[in-house]
């Protein structure tokens, strides 16, 4: 009897490790954004979609209809076995035009709509974002009536400082979070010279989307201009960012929707590898 306890016990131990390494596995749905694509969808819009199911994704975010209505982009989307997740409009569309960007996202079957710029001179000022509060604000609320959240991916400018913090944490505390969600760029917190991990750890919740996007390593970080040259978007996990760290606070942070954004010329050939990548992560 004891020998038959001890040996259970041996078992129960040496099964623990692959038990916590299977807990840990990143296992979300992985989308596509299809600005990824540009290249192709510009010229062939069918191809850039049959390229982005040939790499396996179900789902994607837009960042345009290439001319189309948008019951012809959905049927065509369709075709290809891809569902919309959310959309980018451009923020003066949004601004100017809220009732028709929702209804553009209702028609899309989109459950996000958003953007990923603000327009302004730089640099970034505390008037820009004020504004953006409340274009937000008001299109969140618009946006919520017909099932759609609105959201606002961050670019790098926005953490410029302001008092305590960054202009960043003035445009999260002042917009509705009953409203207003936030997709958050990796590559585009790290650049500014910030930790993704802070960020998702300081606003649970708020973050419902992100950005898995890698730095090339040796680029300088620090840099609050929002732009970088697209060649420094590398395979996951051959950049600089921790992802075990970062994809762990994001689950805990309450992340819904992942897509990978690569806009480096080698997407073609780095899109499977952040692919491969992202089934073997563990943390």
């Amino acid at each position: 009897m004891i020998m038959r306890m001890l040996l259970s016990l041996l078992l129960a131990a040496l099964l623990l490790p692959a038990v916590a390494t299977r807990a840990a596995q990143f296992d979300a749905e992985i989308g596509l954004q299809l600005y990824s694509l540009r290249g192709i969808a510009t010229q062939n819009p069918p191809k850039a979609l049959k390229q982005a199911a040939d790499f396996g994704f179900k789902h994607v975010e837009l960042a345009g209809v290439y001319n189309m209505a948008p019951e012809k982009f959905t049927a065509l989307l369709a075709s290809h076995g891809l569902k919309p997740i959310s959309g980018h409009f451009p923020y003066d569309r949004i601004k100017n035009e809220p009732e028709k960007v929702v209804a553009e996202a209702k028609a899309l079957g989109l459950k996000y709509a958003g953007c990923a710029w603000i327009s302004h001179k730089p640099p970034f000022t505390e008037a820009a974002v004020r504004d953006a509060i409340a274009v937000f604000n008001k299109a969140g609320e618009i946006a919520a009536k017909q099932g759609i959240r609105l959201f606002y991916h961050c670019h790098g400018y926005e953490f410029l400082k302001h008092g305590d913090g960054a202009l960043m944490d003035l445009l999260m505390k002042e917009t509705n979070p009953k409203h207003v969600s936030f997709e958050m760029d990796v590559l585009w917190v790290t650049f500014p010279g910030e930790d993704p991990v802070k960020w998702l750890k300081k606003y649970p919740g708020r973050w419902e989307l992100m950005h898995l996007k890698d730095l090339k390593k040796g680029v300088k970080t620090g840099d609050p201009s929002g732009k970088t040259d697209v060649t420094n978007d590398v395979p996951l996990g051959t950049g600089q960012m921790d992802w075990p760290a970062i994809l762990k606070a994001a689950k805990e942070s309450g992340v819904k929707h992942y897509f990978i954004e690569d806009e480096s010329p080698a997407v073609l050939e780095q899109i499977p590898q952040t692919l491969k990548f992202l089934q073997q992560v563990k943390f």
